[in-house]
Parts: structure tokens; sequence; C-alpha cells
């Protein structure tokens, strides 16, 4: 019984693997990322004091949520 959950754990795995990696050398999902990066450059372009503005507040929460109050 325990080395068929295994066998089938394993198989699973190999499932998911093969996925990702099809999802990794998708052509598709690389030129998607190119024109994502092309629209906030834009963005960020179009409108730089918000851009700045949205980035430190952003890591001023990341800075709260990660510092510790030892």
């Amino acid at each position: 019984m325990n080395e068929e959950i295994i066998e089938n754990l394993n198989q699973e795995l190999d499932d998911a693997l093969d996925r990702g990696r099809q999802m990794v050398e998708d052509e598709d999902l690389a030129v998607r990322l190119e024109e994502l990066k092309q629209r906030a450059e834009n963005l960020v372009r179009k409108h730089p004091v918000k851009s700045m503005a949205g980035g430190l507040l952003a890591g001023y929460l990341l800075g709260k949520l990660l510092s510790s109050d030892d």
C-alpha cells in the first residue's frame, strides 16, 4: 500500500515537473514577459513621480513587515 502511494506521488511530481519545464521553455511566455516589461517601463515613463512614490511606499511597507521588534 505505501509503495503504491509513493509511486503515485512520484508520478504526479514528474508530471508537474514536466509541465513546469514546458512553461519555462515556452516561447510565448518569453514574449508575454517582454510585453509586460515594456508596458511597465512605459507606465513608469508616463508617471515617474507616482512610480517613485509607489516604490517608496512598497519599500517602507516591506521593511515594516520584515523588521523584527526584538
